[in-house]
């Protein structure tokens, strides 16, 4: 029996690194997520009255919700990867996925031994749903891990999500997002986001900051290292843009439209 997960405070990880704020959690609350403490919530509340950081979050969790909603309903896709997923708060992959097809199968993938150890009390009733602990870069050690090839049948289309980790890949992203792609077979999609000091440099800037205070180094990329990504993929319309507004069908505008510049999306077939 397939299980849909809730979020809320009895599925938080307890006694795990609760002494130091952690970047995961951080997004978890500015996603309005349960899986945080009062440490992370003290610098979140900080850094949401300097910028609005929270608004740059719900931009790219909004685009992923698209993304996995296109895929489910258009391109009959039921399997997912999502590199970089943190901890799998509201609004998460499988919970969307799910919602439309109980089938669906999701693999989360995060370094980040806090971000796992949320996860794993989240995802413990949904035989569907994992997260595999490695470096997003080692795509060797991600695509043959026990839990993705269990979930995971790569001669089927599939999905594999970058959103929002690739700034966090200091060293040849586009190798690895290459790599990725060269598992997939006809019919699947690749998306990715990436964080960009194009349109509003300050605004990042001070995002870059925060994370390098917590020894989280991001690297912001124009738009022209981000199409450089996408080689050899068909890109759906509107191609790459700024994620906000990639497909925003209906959806109101965000509360920041400097928010909104901070990240581009694009989705293509493989």
């Amino acid at each position: 029996m397939r299980c849909a997960v809730q979020d809320g405070p009895k599925r938080v990880a307890t006694g795990v690194g609760s002494e130091r704020p952690n970047m995961a959690r951080l997004f978890d609350y500015y996603l309005g997520g349960a899986h945080n403490f009062a440490v992370d919530r003290v610098l979140a509340e900080e850094s949401i009255a300097k910028f609005p950081v929270a608004e740059m979050a719900r931009t790219i969790r909004s685009f992923s919700r698209r993304v996995v909603r296109l895929c489910v309903e258009e391109y009959g896709i039921r399997q997912f990867l999502d590199l970089g997923s943190g901890i799998p708060t509201a609004g998460n992959v499988h919970e969307v996925a799910q919602s439309i097809d109980p089938s669906c199968r999701v693999v989360y993938v995060d370094h980040d031994p806090i971000a796992v150890a949320h996860a794993r009390t989240m995802l413990r009733d949904n035989l569907d749903a994992a997260i595999v602990q490695s470096d997003v870069s080692d795509v060797g050690a991600v695509l043959r891990d026990p839990e993705t090839r269990r979930l995971i049948d790569f001669t089927k289309p599939t999905a594999v999500l970058m959103v929002g980790i690739l700034p966090y890949v200091v060293d040849e992203p586009a190798g690895v997002v290459a790599r990725y792609r060269a598992a997939l077979c006809e019919g699947s999609v690749l998306a990715l986001t990436h964080l960009t000091k194009d349109v509003e440099p300050e605004l990042v800037g001070q995002l870059v900051d925060l994370a390098d205070g917590m020894s989280t180094p991001l690297v912001p990329r124009s738009k022209q290292d981000v199409e450089d990504f996408l080689c050899g993929l068909r890109l759906l319309e509107p191609g790459l843009v700024l994620a906000g507004h990639w497909r925003a069908d209906g959806e109101l505008p965000g509360a920041s439209a400097a928010a909104d510049a901070s990240t581009y999306g694009a989705v293509g077939l493989v």
